[in-house]
């Protein structure tokens, strides 16, 4: 029996999309939690203009940063570092899937 690879990589990609809607929802409930919690730092990674046309992606980068860099584990609200990690864990997730379709889609191109 042999496995379609088309197929194989169509599902590769729905389950990167399925895993980007759910960063991107958990991203937005982070926002919500640090607006709670520590408005100085919402400010500061632009929450209030992180998902609009007219958001600041040089302060946008800075949240991607603190997280990356988990700068939050220092942080005082134990929900703030939970959701952290979450999103963290989604990003890294999300990337690894992205740069396999990458990948799937440079060996297909040379086999097929």
């Amino acid at each position: 029996m042999m496995i379609n690879t088309f197929a194989l990589f169509w599902a590769l990609c729905v389950v990167c999309v399925i895993n980007m809607a759910r960063y991107y929802s958990s991203l937005r409930v982070l926002l919500t939690v640090l607006r709670d919690c520590d408005p100085l730092l919402y400010q500061y990674v632009d929450g209030g203009g992180f998902f609009t046309s007219h958001g600041q992606p040089s302060k946008q980068l800075r949240l991607v940063r603190y997280i990356y860099t988990q700068r939050y584990l220092d942080h005082h609200d134990p929900e703030f570092i939970r959701r952290c990690e979450r999103v963290r864990g989604q990003f890294i997730l999300t990337s690894a899937l992205c740069g396999l379709i990458v990948i799937s889609l440079i060996a297909m191109a040379i086999w097929h």
